[in-house]
């Protein structure tokens, strides 16, 4: 059991885990294996340790008091002390960390959870790193390429997809139904089909 969160740091730096590289609304992100990106400490607020959370999950309930999050590409286990909404921000005070000088250390860390305790996604929702990877394919079976990130932004998130034989095209698809018309993840592939405008004639031979 964690006493404070200065002692759930080690005194030397722990190597890298390993984990995939993600971009997040234009930023890149280190997600080790076996954890989910939840949110992302922005700034600080006040004098007491509250740090300013961006929030990257559609289960709030996350971030409640006694829910406990790993912090930092180190996986530093942190606990929710309190938490307050804050304009478009959540407020967060995690167990041992009462100062600003101590909440400013933790300013552009992120937050995960293990994929154990992820919760269940809604019926045709994907974790994107079971969506990195797969084949993707017209609906006439031709192979598109595959895919090889997902952007995240304010509307729908985009597949970027590599084209293949080495070219260094790439195709962005929105993810939305018109365009995702079915994910087998069984067997690896995307069925897509490419709207007007999405794939000219020199994307793919």
């Amino acid at each position: 059991m964690m006493a404070d969160f200065a002692r759930s740091i080690p005194p030397k730096r722990s190597p890298r885990p390993r984990g995939q590289i993600y971009r997040i609304y234009n930023q890149e992100v280190f997600v080790p294996d076996g954890f989910l990106a939840v949110g992302h400490i922005v700034g600080v607020h006040g004098l007491r340790g509250e740090v300013k959370l961006e929030s990257y999950t559609d289960f709030p309930e996350r971030f409640t008091p006694g829910e406990r999050l790993w912090l930092g590409d180190d996986l530093a286990e942190v606990e929710i002390v309190s938490v307050r909404p804050h304009k478009n921000h959540l407020l967060i005070r995690f167990e041992g960390v009462s100062d600003r000088t101590a909440a400013e250390q933790l300013r552009g860390l992120w937050l995960f959870v293990a994929e154990e305790e992820a919760a269940e996604l809604e019926e045709g929702a994907y974790w994107i790193h079971d969506l990195i990877g797969l084949e993707v394919r017209d609906e006439s079976g031709a192979l598109l390429g595959e895919l090889v990130d997902v952007l995240i932004t304010g509307a729908n998130d985009v597949y970027v997809v590599h084209a293949m034989e080495g070219a260094a095209r790439e195709i962005l698809l929105p993810a939305i139904p018109e365009v995702i018309l079915n994910v087998d993840l069984t067997a690896g592939v995307m069925t897509v089909r490419l709207l007007e405008g999405l794939l000219d004639a020199e994307a793919i031979d």
